[in-house]
C-alpha cells in the first residue's frame, strides 16, 4: 500500500499541494498518495488523530489551522517553536513532530530562484500574522541590514519584533510611520489581496532596483504590485515559488530527497499583468 500524506484546511478546495507532491513523487519515484482534507471548524485535533490513525505518514496544515496544529504537536522544531505555528507534521510512532517551512520555502525562492539576497539588503514586511511569524528567522539568518514589520496594529508588530530581537536588526511599526522610508524588498504578508484590496503603505517604500513580493499566489496583478508596478519596481513576484519550495522542503522531510522545484513553478505560475 501507498505511503499516505495529506493537507489540512479550509476552505481546501483551492488547494494546489496534491498536484506539487503529485508531480514530485513521480520525478523521484516515490510511492505515495498525497489527498486533501478539509478540516472541521473547531474539531481539527480529531481530524488530524483521525488521518494519522489511519496510517498517514505526514500532513501539511494550511489556514485556519496552524495554531492548533501547534497544540496538537508532541515535538516542535525552533522554527515552528519561534513562529507560534506549524504547516508540516510527521508521524512517527506516538511522536508528532511538527515543522514550519513557510519562511524557509520564501527564503528559497527569493534568494536562488529571483537571484535577489536579502544579506545586507532594507526589508518591509507588512503584516504581523502567522506568515510573518513564519519568515522571520529565516530572513534574519540571511543577515539583512534591517527588517522592519509594519502593521495596523502598532503593538502586535513591535511586540512580535521585540519577541525576536536577540537574532537580528528587527523593529515594528505602523503604516503611518513608513512615510519618507525606502526598502530593497517589500514583502505583503497580510491578506488584503485575497480581498482584492490595498494595504495602506505608501508607494514610497519601494525602490526601483528592489524587489515587490505579493506572498498570495494566483491572483496575477494583486492591489500591491500594481502599487509597486506604478511606483517604477521592475522585479515583481507573487507566492507561488514560496509555495513550491515549502513543499519540497516537507517533501525532503517526508521522503529523504529533495525534488527539483522548477516544473512545478513553471506550471503553477500565472502571469502578472
Amino acid at each position: 500500500m501507498s505511503d499516505q500524506y495529506a493537507v489540512i484546511g479550509n476552505p481546501i478546495g483551492h488547494t494546489k499541494s496534491p498536484l506539487i507532491h503529485g508531480m514530485f513523487a513521480e520525478a523521484t519515484g516515490q510511492d505515495l498518495v498525497y489527498t486533501a482534507i478539509e478540516g472541521r471548524p473547531g474539531q481539527f485535533a480529531e481530524d488530524a488523530a483521525s488521518f494519522r490513525a489511519a496510517g498517514g505518514r505526514g500532513m501539511n496544515v494550511t489556514a485556519p489551522f496552524k495554531l492548533e496544529a501547534f497544540a496538537f504537536a508532541t515535538e516542535r522544531s525552533q522554527r515552528a517553536s519561534l513562529a507560534g505555528a506549524v504547516n508540516a507534521f510527521k508521524f512517527e510512532g506516538e511522536r508528532v513532530l511538527a515543522e514550519n517551512f513557510d519562511g524557509v520555502g520564501l527564503t528559497r525562492d527569493v534568494v536562488s530562484n529571483l537571484g535577489c539576497a536579502l544579506r545586507g539588503k532594507r526589508v518591509l514586511i507588512l503584516g504581523a500574522g502567522g506568515a510573518t511569524r513564519g519568515a522571520l528567522l529565516p530572513f534574519l539568518e540571511q543577515g539583512p541590514a534591517e527588517l522592519v514589520i509594519a502593521n495596523r496594529t502598532v503593538d502586535k508588530a513591535q511586540a512580535l519584533a521585540t519577541e525576536l530581537r536577540d537574532h537580528g536588526a528587527l523593529r515594528g511599526c505602523g503604516y503611518q510611520d513608513l512615510e519618507g522610508q525606502g526598502f530593497d524588498i517589500v514583502f505583503n504578508a497580510t491578506s488584503a489581496s485575497l480581498r482584492g484590496e490595498l494595504p495602506p503603505v505608501p508607494a514610497t517604500v519601494f525602490t526601483a532596483d528592489g524587489l515587490a513580493y505579493e506572498l498570495a499566489y494566483g491572483k496575477g496583478l494583486t492591489p500591491f504590485l500594481r502599487l509597486a508596478q506604478q511606483a517604477g519596481v521592475r522585479q515583481l513576484a507573487d507566492g507561488v515559488g514560496m509555495l513550491v519550495e515549502q513543499a519540497a522542503e516537507a517533501f525532503d522531510w517526508w521522503r529523504g530527497v529533495r525534488p527539483e522545484t522548477a516544473a512545478a513553478i513553471a506550471r503553477l505560475t500565472v502571469p502578472l499583468c
